[in-house]
């Protein structure tokens, strides 16, 4: 045990802390303040959680956010009182719909001090709204063993909320009365002299897990044409992800198409990864509009494979963990609320081998194609740089990909490989902020870790090279640099200038070899595939460094129409 009986908020938090610690909790986030210094101290003093500083508050959440992400455990979130909580707020909505654990300690002042102008105070209760799954104010601290067991009791139970059966965010709020730091006084006396709490005290608290739910999916006579579509998915064991959904998919007999997202890519799986370049072909789309789809965890990234399967009115059953809906086609869907893995197989019918065949056939003629194209680009394409990433990376990188446009380049010509990049994403809100924090939340302790992203998403977080100091690991930045946000060129308010370029693509003038020095970060500015090549075929073990690839947003919009319309012929 790890208690402190210097005073009571010294006491408190220390059983809060122990608590967290008994309950699989290994990481911490915390934010300066002095109203939070209890939770901070009581953190940083035990030995079983890394406690990392993170000045802004908005960087922390997402630098813990991915770090959650990696390993799969909650992780804490600590800040003082005041609008401090209120910068949680977007990387929670993000972790609310993608399903992280984040547990969210907001300290506060006691209820005497609140609605009457005291400083730094504002009302906290419910501050997240409905995207936690859970919100409990802890009462005022004393040194009352029948208070310090309701204590252990709502924090053991707050972890496992955070892993329930739909994993996410919880909020727990933490009043604390002066003094705030560990000054010494008698008011734990007879709790440390009497021996009040022991070993018992913590013996029933373990790490808690959802439960497994399995799944009956019982095939029709329809299934002979039928089609796998494997969305994004970050499975906790990759392995067993892997080597159940390809049993699925040998049982059935049916094509796969895997989203760039999903582990299936990347792990050696026989799938079809060109479908977005395919299904523009108006012929092939025709010819392989499947009767029956199993849709696994999520919709794939490609508006154009989802509009082709709105319009093919096939049946669909579509599988994800929890009861959250997660049918944004609103087609001919049942949606068995299961984990991937869990499905139980029955009745299986005969494929039409036919119709795998032509996926098949598809998928090897388009990818020579595309893969042709793009190994003859000498000039700064965006998307030629997610096709190298692909290709180069050693073996086993963790890969974050930013929104809008990196993750769309990832969709379309990230090969399939058997390489077991790790890939992570936050496709659940589908914002931009917060790409650098959770990019280096995920690298830290991790696998060497490389982020693509876009300029403005870069820009967005560029409070998150603070973080850069603490960071155990390595980070390479692929920045594609097109001065402004590229997506914009793909849709129909490109055509209005006036006011797009300012209002919609919005450029900004920034050198981003002077920002990297204020921080202390390493720049690259790359000058050809060569020289980017070499750099991202082997990564460094430690630190943060900047590969900086300048392109031409608008004619680069205009090759990716012209590239797929060539290789879906």
């Amino acid at each position: 045990m790890n208690l402190d009986y210097r005073n009571t908020n010294a006491l408190w938090s220390s059983v809060l802390v122990e608590t967290l610690a008994r309950c699989g909790v290994r990481h911490a986030v915390a934010s300066p303040g002095s109203r939070s210094t209890p939770l901070t101290m009581a953190l940083v003093r035990h030995p079983a959680i890394e406690t990392i500083p993170v000045l802004d508050e908005r960087s922390a959440a997402f630098f813990a956010l991915g770090l959650a992400k990696q390993t799969h455990r909650p992780v804490v979130l600590v800040c003082t009182s005041g609008t401090a909580g209120a910068h949680y707020f977007p990387a929670i909505i993000e972790a609310h719909e993608s399903g992280v654990p984040l547990l969210v300690l907001t300290a506060d002042r006691p209820p005497e001090m609140r609605e009457c102008a005291s400083g730094q105070t504002i009302d906290q209760q419910k501050l997240f709204g409905g995207f936690v799954g859970f919100y409990h104010e802890l009462a005022v601290p004393e040194s009352r063993l029948e208070l310090l067991r309701y204590l252990r009791q709502t924090i053991a139970h707050a972890v496992s909320r955070t892993r329930a059966s739909i994993a996410g965010p919880v909020h727990v709020n933490a009043p604390f009365r002066d003094p705030l730091p560990p000054i010494e006084d008698a008011s734990c006396a007879a709790l440390r002299d009497g021996g009040g709490i022991d070993e018992t005290f913590f013996a029933h608290l373990a790490p808690s897990e959802a439960a497994a739910v399995t799944a009956v999916f019982r095939q029709k006579a329809t299934t002979a044409r039928g089609l796998i579509v494997a969305g994004p998915a970050s499975p906790g064991d990759v392995l067993h992800y892997v080597t159940r959904i390809r049993a699925v998919a040998e049982s059935l007999g049916w094509p796969v198409l895997a989203d760039a997202l999903s582990p299936l890519r990347h792990y050696g799986v026989d799938v079809a990864t060109t479908y977005d370049a395919i299904l523009r072909n108006e012929a092939s789309a025709r010819e392989l509009a499947p009767r029956f789809v199993l849709c696994l965890d999520a919709w794939p990234t490609s508006k154009v494979l989802r509009q082709w399967l709105e319009r093919s009115g096939a049946e669909v059953v579509l599988v994800s963990a929890g009861a959250v809906n997660r049918d944004a086609l609103h087609g001919r869907t049942r949606q068995l609320p299961a984990d991937p893995t869990q499905l139980v197989l029955e009745g299986a019918a005969m494929p039409d081998a036919s119709y795998r065949d032509a996926w098949l056939a598809a998928e090897r003629r388009v990818r020579d194609r595309l893969d042709a194209a793009l190994a003859g680009t000498d000039a700064l394409f965006e998307a030629k740089a997610a096709w190298l990433l692909g290709r180069q990376l050693p073996e086993g990188t963790a890969v974050v990909t930013a929104n809008s446009m990196p993750v769309r380049d990832l969709e379309y010509v990230w090969p399939a490989s058997a390489r077991r990049y790790q890939i992570h994403f936050s496709r659940g809100a589908n914002g931009i902020d917060g790409t650098l924090s959770t990019a280096l939340g995920i690298a830290h302790g991790g696998a060497p870790t490389v982020l693509l992203t876009g300029d403005l998403a870069l820009l967005h977080d560029t409070n998150g090279f603070l973080v850069s100091a603490k960071l155990r690991g390595s980070l390479t930045i692929v920045l594609i640099n097109n001065a402004g946000g590229g997506i914009f060129e793909h849709l129909p308010v490109a055509q209005f200038e006036p006011p797009f370029e300012e209002f919609f693509a919005t450029p900004q003038r920034v050198d981003f070899g002077k920002l990297c020095a204020a921080y202390g970060v390493e720049h690259t500015l790359v000058r050809d595939w060569a020289q980017f090549t070499k750099l991202v075929s082997v990564l460094p073990p430690q630190g943060v460094r900047v590969l900086e690839v300048c392109t031409d947003r608008k004619k680069d919009a205009a090759m990716r129409k012209r590239l797929f319309a060539e290789v879906a012929r």
